[in-house]
């Protein structure tokens, strides 16, 4: 096991997190949730960054907060919110990755900087934030780290950038004993890319699922209040009330799909994550 959170808590006045995900070697596992749901705060727990107020945080079999060095050297880390200085160069920037991990591979670093179509010689701060994103992951990448914690590599992106960066976590992935905890709120990297997916909200975990149970198996079922009212519920996650009727999502959508008469659309992440986040339990 790559890593192991067990009800791992923290609590900032309002907000408490209380969280239990697994990332298993082979995987590539999401972490979806909307903004100040607890994704980042995952992380920094993860990375010993913040203490614990509670459960357990582990990673390669250890207590996240008493990694060595050599256990850090073998985790590749790109947070939404951190990244070296502005005022460096790229050319800066691998002598400092060369400087920290042993294993950093220089000319494969500035080679792939050159093949994404990044300055090495300007400032980061004059990069675009999508040129600037693609360098953090690329520092991530080049020490050939068994864990990938990624928090939104692909924000910032367009649609061809992203695609490039998918492809290399493909990559990266091909070799046996790695993982990668990723987190995005675009939903179609994710149904590419992850075996499994957590949803976060309010710093709980509210559902976990196989990408491909959730995208062959939910479904999103459109109905009037009457035919809410007479459809058997046993089926249903969530409701939500809507100007025309009531929306129900189900995690056995082929049931669903025999009953004449109902619509029954496809819940990709995004209809899930919305549904669980916004609808109401089934009562």
């Amino acid at each position: 096991m790559l890593i192991k959170l067990d009800h791992a808590a923290k609590r900032y006045g309002d907000f408490a997190l209380d969280c239990t995900l697994e990332v298993r070697e082979g995987y590539v596992t999401g972490l979806v949730g909307a903004n100040g749901s607890g994704k980042t705060t995952t992380f920094k727990t993860l990375l010993g960054l913040i203490d614990r107020d509670g459960g357990t945080a582990e990673v390669f079999g250890k207590d996240a907060a008493s990694l060595t060095p050599a256990d850090r050297a073998r985790m590749g880390v790109m947070l939404a919110d951190a990244g070296f200085s502005g005022y460096i160069d790229l050319r800066a920037v691998a002598d400092i990755q060369a400087a920290l991990y042993q294993n950093f591979d220089k000319a494969a670093f500035l080679k792939k900087c050159k093949e994404y179509d990044l300055d090495t010689k300007k400032q980061l701060r004059r990069l675009s934030r999508g040129m600037r994103t693609k360098a953090q992951l690329l520092c991530a990448l080049s020490h050939g780290a068994d864990l990938l914690l990624l928090d939104e590599p692909t924000s910032g992106l367009d649609v061809v950038a992203r695609d490039e960066i998918l492809d290399l976590l493909r990559s990266y992935m091909q070799q046996e004993g790695r993982g990668i905890l990723i987190s995005s709120h675009i939903s179609s990297d994710l149904e590419g890319l992850c075996d499994d997916v957590y949803m976060i909200d309010r710093g709980k975990i509210v559902l976990h699922e196989d990408t491909d149970r959730l995208l062959a198996r939910y479904g999103l079922l459109k109905l009037d209040e009457s035919a809410f009212e007479a459809l058997d519920k046993s089926r249903v996650l969530r409701t939500k009330k809507e100007s025309w009727g009531v929306s129900c999502l189900t995690d056995d959508r082929a049931y669903y799909e025999a009953v004449p008469g109902l619509v029954v659309d496809r819940a990709g992440i995004d209809t899930v994550i919305t549904m669980m986040i916004r609808g109401e339990a089934k009562r």
